[in-house]
C-alpha cells in the first residue's frame, strides 16, 4: 500500500508540474542547474495496457518508467552524462507494473558516457545512446531504450556517418561454459538530398556482432524468436540495412514523412529478410500539434538480433508480421499523450502454428 501511495503523489506531483507557467521546469531547458554547469531532468510515463493473444492469456495492466537523469558540462565541447531508469533487467524497456509500486531495486543505469563534440564531430564514450538514424524512427533492427556500452564516433552534416566498436551489456550471467562476451562492430552512412519541397534521406549500415553462434542468450527473456537449440544460438549475426526516408514540408497543413527500412542478415542462408515502411503526418511542436503513424512490419526469424529490436511489436524479438497505428498530441510543454494499436502474427516463420497478437497502448508523459 506505502508503495502505491508513493507511486500516485509522484504522478500527481509531476502532473502539476505539467501545467505550471515556471520556467525552470520545462524539457528543454534543465530542471535545476548550478552555475550553468550541472543539470538535472526527467520524464515519468504512466501507461495502460492491453494484450489479447491466440497462444497465451490477455493481459491487462498498468504499467510505468521513470527516468532521472543528470550532466554536467566538462567544457563547453565536453559533458558527463549519467541516467537512471525503471525496468532493471531488461535492456529495452524500462516499464514496471503500477501494482509493483515503485522499488528502487527495479533502477538500473541507464546511460554513463562522455560526449564530445568538436564542430560537426561527436563523440561518446561509455554507456550510451546510439548515434545511428532510423527513418521515422523505425524499430526494426534498434529498439529506443537499447544503450551500448563503448566508444561511438558520429559526423553530422547534410550527411551523417556513424562508427562504433561495443561490448553486449549481459544483464543475465549464467554459470555456463557456453556463456562467452559478444561484441559489436557498427558502421551507418546517411546521404541527404535536398528537394523543393522538403527531402530525401537515403542511408545503408552494417552491424556485425561477434560472438552469438553458440553463446547463450544475454538477457531473461532467451532468445525472442532467433533460432537457438540446447540452450545455445545457432547462427550469427551481420545485419545489412538500407533506409529511406521522404520528407514534405507541408501537405495539407502538416509535414507529412514516408519511408522504408529493409534488414538483411548476411550470416545466414534462410529466415534472413525483414523490412518495414512507415508515413507519419504532422508534429508535436507546439501545444496541442498532434501527429499521427502507420507502420507495417515483417521480421523474419534470424534477420535481426532480436535481443535488441522493437520489445513491443510481437512482444519483442523476431518471428511476426503485422501492422501498426500510433497517436501522439502535445498538451504542454511538460505532458504528451500517445497511442499504440497493433494488430500482427507471431510465429509466421518457425514450427509453431501462427498466432494473433492484439496490442494497445494508451501513454500519458510528464516531463520535467
Amino acid at each position: 500500500m506505502t508503495n502505491k501511495i508513493i507511486f500516485l503523489s509522484l504522478i500527481t506531483l509531476s502532473a502539476l508540474m505539467a501545467h505550471t507557467d515556471d520556467p525552470l521546469v520545462k524539457p528543454e531547458v534543465p530542471l535545476f542547474s548550478f552555475k550553468d554547469k550541472l543539470h538535472f531532468y526527467g520524464d515519468a510515463r504512466i501507461r495502460h495496457q492491453e494484450v489479447q493473444r491466440d497462444d497465451k492469456d490477455s493481459v491487462y495492466q498498468g504499467r510505468y518508467r521513470i527516468r532521472l537523469g543528470t550532466s554536467y558540462d566538462i567544457s563547453d565541447n565536453m559533458v558527463f552524462e549519467a541516467q537512471t531508469s525503471s525496468g532493471k533487467g531488461n535492456p529495452t524497456s524500462g516499464n514496471v507494473k503500477v501494482d509493483d509500486g515503485i522499488d528502487l531495486n527495479k533502477f538500473k543505469f541507464d546511460i554513463v558516457d562522455v560526449d564530445y563534440k568538436e564542430g560537426k564531430n561527436r563523440y561518446k564514450v561509455g554507456r550510451s545512446k546510439y548515434l545511428f538514424y532510423r527513418a521515422i524512427k523505425s524499430q526494426l533492427i534498434w529498439d529506443n531504450d537499447i544503450r551500448l556500452d563503448g566508444l561511438m564516433y558520429g559526423y553530422k552534416d547534410e550527411d551523417r556517418f556513424t562508427l562504433g566498436v561495443a561490448k553486449l551489456n549481459r544483464l543475465e550471467l549464467e554459470d555456463n561454459p557456453n556463456t562467452k562476451d559478444i561484441y559489436m562492430l557498427t558502421a551507418q552512412y546517411i546521404h541527404q538530398l535536398q528537394q523543393e519541397n522538403g527531402h530525401l534521406n537515403i542511408g545503408t549500415g552494417i552491424y556485425h556482432y561477434e560472438g552469438i553462434k553458440g553463446n547463450t542468450a544475454p538477457y531473461a527473456k532467451g532468445a525472442l524468436g532467433n533460432s537457438y537449440t540446447n540452450g545455445v544460438y545457432e547462427h550469427d549475426y551481420t545485419i545489412l540495412e538500407l533506409s529511406a526516408e521522404e520528407s514534405f514540408s507541408n501537405v495539407l497543413g502538416k509535414p507529412l514523412k514516408l519511408a522504408s527500412t529493409f534488414a538483411y542478415n548476411s550470416a545466414v542462408s534462410q529466415h534472413n529478410f525483414a523490412y518495414d515502411v512507415s508515413a507519419k503526418l504532422g508534429s508535436t511542436k507546439k501545444d496541442y500539434d498532434w501527429q499521427v503513424g502507420y507502420t507495417y512490419r515483417k521480421l523474419e526469424r534470424d534477420a535481426v538480433y532480436a535481443a535488441h529490436n522493437d520489445s513491443d511489436f510481437i512482444a519483442g524479438g523476431s518471428d511476426g508480421r503485422g501492422h501498426i497505428i500510433t497517436t501522439k498530441m502535445r498538451v504542454s510543454k511538460h505532458m504528451d499523450v500517445a497511442g499504440h494499436f497493433q494488430w500482427s502474427k507471431k510465429f509466421i516463420d518457425s514450427a509453431k502454428p501462427e498466432a494473433d497478437y492484439h496490442r494497445i497502448m494508451l501513454d500519458m508523459i510528464l516531463k520535467f
